[in-house]
């Protein structure tokens, strides 16, 4: 838990020289390109997902448009940032929750090259997508894990997944890209479940990295232990609609990603997510703002639990420690299911 605090620490001091710096998220210079920053948009697209890129070559990509009616949103979005075109389209697979707002977005951008898995559905919405890729004469490349999207000296944006075509459930196909910009990493898994991330770990790919978009929303299919414990993320983003109808995100994985020690940080809370990254380290928005951890003591029983346990005790017979060394040396012993 020390490193944890230090890096929640070390979160604060980014944040506060982001400001002093004047290191602002949307400043272009002269020719086109953002600085030497890297900027990742977590949308706000609520049951639904959305990321947009923008790389530090001046080149841009967007993963997935959220639902249908995202896709104004989307569209709003990237044309405040003064976007004009979209190198790179990705449509993970082909999930109203993730293409839905795809097509609004092609009529209203330059899309430069389109990638998709080799799977189709039979709705209304992947066929109106297929029309405006046509419409624009584009092209559609297959995704397939080991292709590379960017290779330049400092900047990767790499396809790890699918790794196969007989996978049974449509989110297995999900595209899984990875974003290295000298020491900073982030990793977007679509909906990927169980059987796509194994074949990732048996592909043997780098999948270290320091910002994990969950797959799926939180789902309880994906983001199992053994792909968590690869990956190591600082921080877990989770795409999701408040009060959704599936109860994502599960609980077992909100469980697993604190096992790991990664900082939960969802868009039903925080709204849209930016991070910028120098290549060197991470900055997130100063408009986001990350609560600090702490554990709450049960004056009568003498047991500490996490701040979200289902079994708190009454406000009055609380106390607050803001760390297990602190709340151990008061003579509180941890709760066994919270705090396994």
């Amino acid at each position: 838990m020390k490193n944890k605090t230090i890096r929640y620490y070390l979160l604060i001091v980014l944040i506060i020289l982001t400001v002093l710096t004047g290191c602002g998220l949307e400043v272009i210079n002269k020719n086109g390109e953002y600085g030497n920053q890297l900027i990742v948009h977590f949308l706000d697209v609520g049951q639904g997902d959305s990321t947009f890129i923008q790389f530090p070559n001046g080149e841009t990509a967007l993963i997935d448009g959220g639902t249908r009616k995202s896709g104004e949103k989307v569209v709003k979005y990237l044309k405040e940032l003064n976007i004009h075109k979209i190198d790179y389209l990705i449509a993970t697979h082909p999930h109203e929750d993730h293409i839905g707002g795809l097509p609004q977005v092609i009529r209203n951008f330059e899309i430069g090259k389109v990638y998709m898995p080799n799977r189709t559905a039979n709705t209304f919405i992947f066929e109106e997508l297929l029309k405006e890729i046509k419409a624009k004469g584009l092209k559609i490349n297959i995704a397939k894990g080991g292709d590379n999207i960017i290779d330049e000296s400092n900047i990767k944006f790499l396809i790890l997944a699918p790794n196969r075509e007989d996978y049974e459930n449509t989110n297995d196909f999900s595209i899984v890209t990875k974003i290295e910009y000298l020491n900073t990493s982030f990793l977007m898994t679509g909906d990927a479940e169980k059987a796509a991330e194994e074949d990732m770990l048996k592909a043997g790919y780098n999948l270290k990295a320091d910002v994990l978009k969950v797959a799926h929303h939180g789902s309880n299919s994906s983001t199992t232990i053994d792909f968590l414990k690869k990956v190591k993320p600082d921080y877990s983003i989770i795409s999701v609609g408040k009060d959704n109808s599936y109860g994502h995100p599960h609980e077992e994985v909100l469980d697993r990603i604190k096992y790991i020690g990664s900082e939960i940080l969802r868009t039903d809370e925080l709204g849209c997510i930016v991070f910028s990254s120098n290549g060197k380290g991470l900055f997130l928005d100063k408009n986001i703002i990350i609560d600090e951890q702490v554990y709450i003591g049960n004056k009568n029983t003498k047991v500490f639990h996490s701040k979200d346990c289902k079994s708190l005790p009454n406000k009055e017979n609380q106390i607050i420690f803001k760390s297990i060394e602190d709340a151990m040396n008061n003579g509180y012993k941890p709760h066994e299911k919270c705090l396994k």
